[in-house]
């Protein structure tokens, strides 16, 4: 089998690094369908993804539901017939302080980073053990590693997808199946220029400054690229990662967050 008959699916699939792997995996000829949160964002799947868009569907995905991540995955085995690639990105973040933490808040990060994860593995993985061939790509981040004050709920979830993806790979191992995670530093995304924004809402400096500032957060003081994030995506659901197994690997820019 070579990357051309496989398939692929990725939650958050139509922004950040989700859409930069689903874009990279598709130049290697794969197959790739891609989770939008509502059948309207599925219907914009055109729009997001331009030229793209005759390569990846993309089809509504609620990851926090067992029904629809079942009906999503049963729709792609039938259409596709199978799944050998799942690469799991679609993922929340908003911080706020241990002491005061808002119950929802916290629901909603373990839900959707850490269960909607169980729930894309525990649908898909049967497919691979029959195929004896699977690869499985967790997006987690360096805050699964190390703490950070007001992100409680992220730090978990996050740190729970390594735990989850240990044991990922010791089931699967036997039939095939790989299972790791990514784990970058700030990467300039959407979700990082709203953050961007808001500091420099905040502060009065400009979009260079405030980007100079998550910049010099780490040692090579430069931003994570989602094509680097995809590149390493890309090889790690290639046949020659086979052997690469229940492994974190840091994007980080030589920092701890």
């Amino acid at each position: 089998m070579t990357s051309r008959d496989r398939t692929a699916i990725v939650t958050g699939g139509l922004s950040g690094m989700g859409l930069a792997i689903a874009r990279r995996l598709v130049s290697d000829g794969t197959a790739v369908v891609v989770g939008a949160r509502s059948a309207g964002d599925a219907a914009r799947v055109r729009d997001v993804l331009g030229a793209d868009s005759a390569h990846i569907q993309a089809a509504a995905l609620d990851v926090q539901s067992r029904d629809s991540v079942d009906d999503f995955v049963a729709q792609v085995v039938e259409a596709h017939g199978g799944v050998d690639i799942l690469v799991n990105a679609a993922g929340v973040y908003e911080e706020a302080a241990v002491i005061d933490h808002p119950e929802d808040v916290w629901d909603d990060h373990i839900n959707t980073n850490l269960s909607g994860t169980f729930r894309m593995i525990r649908a898909v993985m049967p497919h691979m053990m029959r195929a004896r061939w699977g690869r499985i790509i967790n997006i987690a981040s360096v805050a699964a590693n190390n703490g950070m004050a007001n992100n409680a709920a992220y730090c978990a979830s996050k740190a729970g997808l390594l735990g989850l993806g240990r044991c990922v790979s010791l089931e699967g191992a036997a039939h095939g199946v790989t299972c790791v995670s990514i784990s970058p530093t700030w990467v300039e995304t959407e979700m990082l220029r709203r953050f961007i924004d808001a500091d420099m809402e905040a502060t009065g400096q400009s979009l260079e400054e405030v980007r100079a500032e998550y910049a010099k957060s780490n040692p090579q003081n430069q931003l994570v690229q989602p094509s680097e994030v995809a590149e390493l995506a890309a090889f790690l659901a290639s046949d020659a990662a086979r052997a690469l197994t229940m492994e974190d690997y840091q994007i980080n820019a030589g920092s701890l967050w």
